[in-house]
């Protein structure tokens, strides 16, 4: 009997996955724990009809992280920091005060977590960062660092 999993079953399938099950164990064990329904013209027409949301939303989530790269690449944001006799900067800038800074003069919100850096920025100058939007699609920031 072909059914379509409502849920992630562990040796069996994914979520929207259509698969062969038993009779037996399809009405004893996957309709009655409401994991699966079987997989009928209605029941298919449902499936097809939300896979082609899922395509839609990527397809315009993918769009807006292209814009937002692009927006970001002609965005420069600058941070001032604290700077000793010998130049050398106290602390460092952070992925979390580059997500701040973006939010509140460029009005850009992005997580501080896809916001890419090896370590904090210690030196003075022009850093360019990278910036995860999407699955594959970055953006780069300038950031510049000037002393106080």
């Amino acid at each position: 009997m072909k059914v379509i999993l409502l849920s992630d079953i562990k040796n069996v399938g994914k979520k929207d996955q259509v698969i062969n099950a038993s009779d037996g164990y399809a009405r004893n064990f996957l309709f009655p724990k409401k994991l699966a329904v079987e997989a009928n013209k209605e029941n298919m027409a449902k499936l097809k009809a939300r896979e082609n949301s899922k395509q839609y939303k990527k397809s315009q989530d993918i769009e807006q992280a292209k814009k937002l790269a692009e927006k970001l690449s002609k965005t420069m944001i600058k941070i001032k920091v604290k700077v000793g006799e010998s130049g050398k900067i106290f602390g460092g800038v952070s992925s979390k005060e580059i997500a701040e800074i973006l939010k509140k003069e460029h009005n850009i919100e992005i997580d501080k977590k896809k916001v890419e850096l090896k370590e904090t920025i210690k030196v003075l100058g022009i850093t360019i960062v990278k910036i995860k939007l999407y699955e594959g699609i970055y953006g780069k920031l300038k950031v510049d660092v000037i002393p106080e």
